[in-house]
Order: structure tokens, then C-alpha cells, then sequence
């Protein structure tokens, strides 16, 4: 399904190659936005882009550029480069994330740094950069991949979890400050998806996990609604956990 409300919208995407990333870059293309896709592989960047322009041949534009978002210096060489492609970024989807597994014990501060840096750092450093050409156009949306872990707390993850935690304040208090400007803020916290990432998730069968292009046709739905109605917080569950 296409939503016009999206077409012709500039839209940032992190963690673009992996696979919530990928499909939400198809989805976004589908429906007419123009894309600067983030990851830490240049050749797996040219290869995505390579592969959207084959499936869409419609008059959109694709940028991309590699960079390691637990570098500020990186954060900051994006964002100008976005910034010299677009006028401004209409849609942010902070997408990008690191999933350690370890007991507490075996946790170290390097891996407290890397998990924070990247999940919840580059999502505030991201948004304080793009929201004010937001508050200047009166209208934007920030997507930040939360997940269920946000809601609960699971062993050997004591460091995903706390940083999902993290996202999931911090989106609250960004929808409330930001949406008298017409911008809105969605934590979109997805249970076990069938990512990479996914299997590593420990005890859990991989069939029964989520389907990452479901995922991002409910994004660009709920991006879609550009009246009254917004639901800023949205976890999404499965319907069999074995």
C-alpha cells in the first residue's frame, strides 16, 4: 500500500543494510521518499542502493554514506553530507543498534560505552541535529527502533535492555516537546525479529519471530496519518512464542 502523505519527504535512515533497515528503506522508496541511507559497509550501501533502483524506477533520489555512529566525529561527517543532499530531513528512522549478550559478570565499561553510544546517543545527537529544519517546516517524524526489551528485562542483556530503556524515555519526552511543532516522535518497539541480530536472542524459536518487512509496512503506515491521530508509543508482539 502507498501513502501519499510520505511522497517527495527526505528521509534519513540508519542501520540501512541490516535487516529492519533494508525493508524499511524499500518501504520508504515505494512511497516517493527520497533517501540518505547510513551503515558501516560502503559496499553493502552501494549494493542496497544499486538493488532499490532496479525495483523503483520512479524519480527518486539515493544518497548514502558509511560511518560508525558511536563516533561523534562520524555522526557529524553524516549530517553535513545529508545536509549538502537535502534542504532538510523530513523523516528520521533511527534504526541502527548493537544487541550485546553477556552475564554481568563478563560485561565490560567498553561495552557499556559501545551499546549506549550507539543505541541511544546517535538517536539524540541525530534528532537534535535534523529537528530544527523540523521546527522550521513545521512538520516532521522521528522513528526510533525501540524494542520489547524496553518494556522488560531479560538475562545476559542487562546492557541492551538499559539502553532500549533509554530510547523509549527519551522518545517520550522528544514527542512531548516537539509535537506543538507538528513533528512526532514514535518508539516503535518490535519483540524478536528475524534479523541477524535475532539470532542471538537465546531460548527462542527464530520461525515464530518477526518478519522485518512486516515491520516496516506498519512504519510507514503509522508515518502515514497526518491529522489528529497519532499513536507515539507501539510495541509489536507475536502472536506464538515457543
Amino acid at each position: 500500500m502507498k501513502y501519499n502523505t510520505l511522497e517527495h519527504k527526505n528521509c534519513f535512515i540508519t542501520g540501512a543494510t541490516g535487516g529492519i533497515g533494508k525493508h524499511l528503506a524499500m518501504k520508504m522508496l515505494e512511497n516517493g521518499c527520497h533517501l540518505f541511507l547510513t551503515s558501516t559497509n560502503i559496499s553493502k550501501l552501494k549494493g542496497l542502493k544499486e538493488e532499490l533502483e532496479t525495483l523503483y524506477t520512479r524519480d527518486t533520489k539515493i544518497f548514502y554514506e558509511h560511518g560508525d555512529l558511536s563516533k561523534i566525529q562520524d555522526i557529524n561527517k553524516l549530517v553535513a553530507i545529508a545536509k549538502e543532499k537535502f534542504p532538510s530531513i523530513d523523516i528520521l528512522i533511527n534504526c541502527v543498534g548493537i544487541f550485546i549478550v553477556k552475564p554481568l559478570s563478563d560485561s565490560k565499561l567498553e561495552d557499556f560505552d559501545t551499546t549506549f553510544n550507539l543505541n541511544v546517543r546517535a538517536a539524540f545527537a541525530l534528532c537534535k541535529a535534523f529537528s530544527q529544519d523540523m521546527i522550521k517546516k513545521k512538520w516532521g517524524r522521528i522513528i526510533n527502533i525501540g524494542s520489547s526489551s524496553a518494556y522488560a528485562g531479560f538475562k545476559e542483556t542487562s546492557l541492551y535492555c538499559a539502553s532500549k530503556h533509554a530510547l523509549l524515555g527519551f522518545s517520550r519526552a522528544l514527542h512531548d516537546e516537539l509535537k506543538n511543532h507538528n513533528i512526532r516522535t514514535f518508539c516503535v518497539s518490535p519483540s524478536g525479529t528475524k534479523t541477524e541480530m535475532g539470532k542471538l536472542i537465546k531460548g527462542q524459536n527464530f520461525d515464530t519471530l518477526l518478519e522485518p518487512k512486516d515491520i516496516a509496512e506498519y512504519i510507514a503506515f503509522i508515518l502515514s496519518f497526518d491529522n489528529e491521530m497519532v499513536t507515539e508509543e507501539i510495541r509489536l508482539n507475536r502472536m506464538v512464542i515457543q
